[in-house]
């Protein structure tokens, strides 16, 4: 767990929150609390899949399936959305990715293993309890796109991977709303992003102006591949996050601070 920082260990500073609206709730309230004035500029759009096809997946890999990957807690949610009966198997296993995904599955009843050194794709990898899984059945559940290095390395290992699409990543809708209200934002901002389709997205999408003015600013990330990718985008004061959780981005966060404020 990261040092405790005070109450108002973000305030005058302005925090730019870039999860999908309806998941960007939490963070956005821990940031207020903190001092920050948050404001929400979702780099993407979160839509439950309409093919049919996760709902069979689902439940056809619950009676067979040795193990569960859920890549977010997104996953988690619009899984059961489709399957609100989600049984899996008393023997099987199920991982997720982040501490998120933990909580999450924990509220349907199901336990999970996540990395503890870090909380990503090549840390869940790194687990024991998946170094080993030639002649299993594993559901990896999650949306399109993205890296495929999850079930690529299982396939590897000797896997049988079910990749299940349960919601599905979009380009954000961002309106003048959200233009208006970062453009009245006052000095240092500080924008947390984990996900990189999220920060392609917004890159893609901003006015010139706005983005010219992000890429002076202070960018927080949860991983190295996204600093790279940050960097390859042209932003300047890349600081990065132990992990994509709340409380890491926002510790992040405040350590930025500091820092700038020297």
């Amino acid at each position: 767990m990261p040092e405790q920082l005070s109450a108002s260990a973000l305030a005058g500073v302005t925090v730019v929150v870039t999860r999908p609206s309806g998941t960007a709730a939490s963070l956005l309230t821990r940031a207020r609390a903190m001092g920050a004035s948050a404001i929400a500029l979702p780099g993407l759009s979160l839509r439950e899949t309409g093919d049919g096809q996760g709902a069979q997946s689902i439940l056809r890999a619950g009676r067979d399936a040795h193990a569960w990957i859920f890549t977010s807690p997104s996953a988690v949610r619009y899984a059961f959305r489709l399957s609100p009966g989600l049984e899996i198997r008393r023997d099987a296993s199920a991982f997720g990715v982040g501490a998120g995904t933990q909580r999450a599955l924990a509220r349907h009843g199901i336990p999970a293993q996540v990395p503890t050194e870090r909380r990503d794709s090549e840390a869940l990898l790194a687990m024991s309890a998946l170094a080993s899984v030639g002649g299993q059945h594993i559901a990896l559940v999650g949306a399109p796109g993205g890296r495929q290095l999850i079930a690529d390395t299982l396939r590897h290992r000797g896997a049988r991977v079910d990749v299940i699409h349960v919601y599905e990543r979009r380009p954000p809708r961002l309106t003048r709303r959200h233009f208006d209200a970062l453009a009245r934002a006052s000095d240092p901002l500080i924008m947390l992003v984990s996900s990189a389709e999220a920060l392609t997205n917004l890159v893609a999408l901003l006015p010139a102006h706005l983005l010219t003015r992000l890429r002076h600013q202070i960018l927080v990330v949860s991983s190295v591949r996204l600093a790279m990718i940050a960097g390859e985008h042209g932003f300047e004061d890349v600081q990065m996050a132990a992990s994509a959780s709340p409380d890491d981005l926002l510790h992040a966060a405040g350590k930025a601070l500091v820092r700038h404020r020297l």
